[in-house]
């Protein structure tokens, strides 16, 4: 797919409909209307950019002016580690970890919603009633023109390992791609695909002979491709990649044809949220037509409302790319892969066929996750 179909597909952010007020550099703050006594709080928690969340808050905050929103966006366990720590001082938990969301929920942490508020909401978008997957964004690869230069783009993920083997030299430390010790939607990612394909210990293989580097974020690696650095990213989130791609022609976008890993947001209320009614609110604002038409109009997350059609909706990519997109199943098997011994394992064997063709070395310390 090349970088203009993306229209169709996703859409640039738009800025800012009402005065937010930052708060530090990662959280924001939308003050309710009116007398400040009359507020009603609502404090969401999230590893989800402020870039991409901004109209769906600016949208909830118009229809319901009495909210006072606090928003905090935090890295992946990062925000899993502050709510185990302290789960009364948040009223909505959202991230794209979705092993570490679920894990959350299996053990009791999350409040059920009731069945009006999910009459219309699709069964495999949502366990018990407590955990609501809300967006719907494949995994891909960008690459940048330059490539060129060097080989065809790759469509597919054979067509990338080929290219990683024949061009070896020329693609030296010019290839990136997310560091499963480091990021949890990394190691969520590879946990994934070692299940999918076949041939994914081959790939990684490919890329630690191209000493390919290993970061933290989808933004460090777009980072990279926008300032030439880089030539191919690969396994990027495709919702944070697309409007960096489409406003750079310098920069392509492809959902591989073969298979493309999805991942959904996940969300949910505590049981000890201080404020559960303004949070179920939210919830379901998240669920409405309303709010998933901000998602598709306003922001490149992905709409999974199954009455919404068109661009930027889960129906317009299940259209173009049918069965090649699988997203993991709501259930008792994302745990797996958070069970210690399989997480080390997984890790162990990522490192030594990284390092099977690679000059350099991979930290195996788990350390933190990023989003």
């Amino acid at each position: 797919m090349n970088r203009h179909s993306l229209v169709g597909l996703v859409l640039l952010a738009l800025p800012c409909l009402l005065p937010i007020h930052a708060i530090g550099g990662q959280a924001l703050h939308l003050p309710a209307d009116g007398d400040p006594e009359q507020a009603r709080p609502l404090i969401i928690h999230a590893a989800l950019d402020l870039a991409h969340v901004r109209p769906l808050l600016n949208a909830f905050h118009r229809r319901h002016p009495r909210v006072d929103i606090v928003y905090r966006n935090l890295t992946t366990l990062s925000l899993h580690e502050r709510f185990l720590g302290r789960p009364e001082e948040v009223d909505v938990m959202i991230s794209s970890a979705m092993p570490w969301q679920f894990a959350l929920a299996n053990a009791g942490h999350a409040r059920p919603l009731d069945d009006a508020t999910l009459a219309d909401w699709p069964t495999r978008a949502h366990w018990r009633r407590e955990l609501i997957a809300f967006t719907f964004e494949p995994i891909i690869m960008v690459v940048h023109r330059d490539l060129a230069q060097i080989s065809a783009t790759p469509n597919n993920h054979g067509e990338l390992l080929a290219l990683l083997l024949e061009h070896r030299q020329e693609l030296k430390g010019r290839v990136a791609s997310y560091d499963p010790v480091q990021s949890g939607a990394g190691y969520a990612y590879a946990m994934e695909e070692s299940r999918r394909s076949p041939r994914y210990w081959d790939l990684i293989a490919a890329l630690g002979g191209v000493d390919a580097r290993l970061m933290d974020t989808t933004a460090e690696m777009l980072d990279g491709l926008e300032e030439g650095h880089l030539l191919i990213g690969y396994n990027l989130l495709g919702s944070y990649a697309a409007p960096i791609v489409e406003a750079n022609p310098e920069l392509t976008l492809i959902i591989p044809d073969d298979y493309a890993l999805v991942t959904r947001r996940l969300a949910f209320v505590p049981r000890r949220a201080p404020h559960p009614d303004t949070a179920t609110l939210f919830m379901e604002y998240l669920m409405s037509r309303q709010g998933q038409r901000t998602l598709a109009e306003e922001t490149s997350l992905g709409a999974l409302h199954p009455a919404l059609k068109g661009p930027g909706t889960a129906t317009e990519l299940r259209e173009r790319f049918g069965d090649a997109l699988h997203s993991p199943r709501l259930g008792p098997g994302l745990l797996v892969g958070l069970d210690r011994l399989k997480r080390q394992a997984l890790l162990a064997r990522f490192r030594r066929e990284f390092q099977r063709e690679s000059s350099g070395v991979m930290d195996a310390e788990t350390a933190t996750t990023a989003d």
